[in-house]
């Protein structure tokens, strides 16, 4: 299925409706199509109103590992590597500007995080949700390693990157002061985004409720 419509759509269409600077097939992987639709990974493809497809069937994930090209053009996960080919001149310096006013801030929460993630970086994925997880380009995705998981298979030990978004509220609060407890929120935020599940539901609320009081 298409974002932005609840049919399904062939790749043939999607490669018509194209723009003529895309190069990519987009798409992201979730357990349920809800969860694909309510990806925060699809915010910078709705404002550039990029077409991205929702896959949510189990088959699906196997199919985009081992089927990866169609018609010239590569399929791409939005939820995996850099999204550089989407950004103009103008925000590829914005991004490079955030990042250095970000620099000790970023430092500090992979002190924090060291444990949980490979690297902790600015985003330009995000224009609503202050955080988000990613997989390396050729790196399982959280929802593949899922599937694996149930199926009783062996699941290889990665990190994700957590990117965080420059211009949220939370985040910019992080800028002045890192706070611990909500660095840790931002990423159990990002991992229940992502359809994943928590280790210590419980040490969450406990938490959110000292950043709500």
């Amino acid at each position: 299925q298409s974002e932005g419509e609840d049919q399904s759509v062939s790749l043939t269409d999607y490669i018509e409706r194209m723009g003529k600077d895309q190069k990519d097939i987009y798409y992201v992987t979730a357990e349920t199509y809800a969860a694909a639709k309510g990806s925060p990974h699809l915010e910078i493809f709705k404002q550039k109103d990029i077409e991205v497809l929702l896959l949510s069937d189990r088959v699906d994930e196997w199919m985009v590992n081992n089927f990866t090209e169609f018609e010239g053009k590569n399929l791409k996960s939005i939820a995996k590597g850099d999204l550089e080919n989407l950004d103009s001149v103008e925000e590829k310096k914005e991004k490079e500007k955030a990042a250095k006013g970000f620099k000790k801030t970023l430092t500090a929460m992979q002190k924090i995080l060291d444990n949980q993630v490979k690297e902790v970086k600015i985003s330009n994925r995000l224009s609503e949700s202050p955080s988000c997880l990613v997989a390396d380009e050729n790196e399982m995705g959280g929802n593949m390693e899922r599937i694996m998981a149930s199926l009783g298979q062996d699941v290889p030990e990665t990190k994700p990157i957590l990117e965080i978004n420059p211009a949220h509220p939370l985040v910019k609060k992080l800028k002045t002061k890192v706070d611990e407890d909500l660095v840790n929120v931002l990423f159990d935020q990002a991992v229940l985004s992502e359809g994943g599940q928590l280790k210590d539901p419980a040490e969450f609320v406990k938490r959110m409720n000292k950043l709500i009081n």
